[in-house]
């Protein structure tokens, strides 16, 4: 439910929302509805009384003229949507579009990069401008231009579908060919390719460390640990000290040596031919 309150810095009433989290609508019908043939321009005061975090403040131009406002719900027609949003990453100025296609289906043309919301607690000024003259728009914030440019080419889907489409019925032959590279047949693999070569050797100039202790675990039992004095050997087991890295082999290493390993000098990998221009490839050419 709304509440009605007097935000600080105001002499006039506002309404609130209650709770956070939840969608709210209000709504209410014009005298007549607009006919905007020679153009539209929709504006309205917007102060927020807590930064937006995640919510919307705009405004839904509906459709039907036969719209009760006790009827409002989300999906209820509208023509223009036009406003603040803001949640996580999206801070938007909406401007909303829903065309009638000339086949009668009906689509929500978004404006592309919108500019953005001032989220502070000021009171600010919400325009946009949409002129059939030359099928422009303005959006304007405190009566400066934001964003500008044509409703042909800044809405996403485009109002205007494109003027060729590809041929549905269109199938591709099957003798097609869509590389316009092949391996090169008269290619042949050199006799001293070795597929089988590994990536990595060990290193041959590399000495095991004259202090390597060859028969030195890597880790011993803590022998700072103690058994505790609640262990019940029936219960828990035998007890066994903690396993810690071996002191002895901080400096040269312990354990089984092997040599680093490099990059093998005679690796090649798989074998494959270079590729050559495909005679069969052709470039489609469209006379228009």
């Amino acid at each position: 439910m709304f509440e009605v309150e007097t935000p600080e810095g105001l002499n006039t009433p506002a309404l609130k929302v209650t709770e956070k989290a939840r969608h709210y609508g209000i709504a209410a019908k014009l005298g007549k509805p607009l006919k905007a043939v020679n153009g539209l321009v929709l504006q309205f005061e917007l102060k927020l009384a807590e930064s937006l975090t995640c919510g919307g403040a705009y405004l839904k131009y509906l459709s039907s003229g036969k719209f009760e406002a006790t009827g409002l719900k989300d999906d209820t027609p509208y023509t223009v949507m036009f406003g603040p949003d803001k949640c996580g990453s999206t801070n938007k100025v909406h401007l909303i579009l829903r065309h009638k296609a000339p086949n009668g289906k009906v689509e929500e043309k978004h404006l592309k990069t919108p500019p953005l919301v001032n989220l502070d607690k000021k009171t600010h000024v919400y325009t946009a401008v949409l002129n059939a003259d030359d099928n422009t728009y303005d959006v304007l914030i405190d009566g400066e231009s934001k964003k500008t440019g044509s409703l042909f080419e800044d809405f996403e889907p485009s109002i205007n579908p494109p003027e060729e489409i590809d041929d549905p019925k269109d199938k591709k032959p099957a003798s097609w060919v869509e590389n316009p590279k092949m391996p090169d047949p008269k290619a042949k693999k050199p006799a001293d390719w070795d597929e089988d070569a590994p990536r990595t050797i060990d290193d041959p100039d590399a000495e095991k460390p004259e202090e390597w202790l060859d028969d030195e675990p890597e880790e011993v039992d803590d022998p700072e640990a103690e058994q505790p004095e609640d262990w019940d050997e029936e219960e828990d087991g035998e007890w066994e000290a903690p396993r810690v890295a071996n002191p002895k082999c901080t400096e040269a290493g312990c354990g089984e040596w092997k040599p680093p390993t490099i990059p093998n000098p005679a690796y090649k990998g798989k074998w494959s031919a270079d590729l050559i221009d495909n005679p069969d490839y052709k470039v489609l050419i469209r006379s228009f």
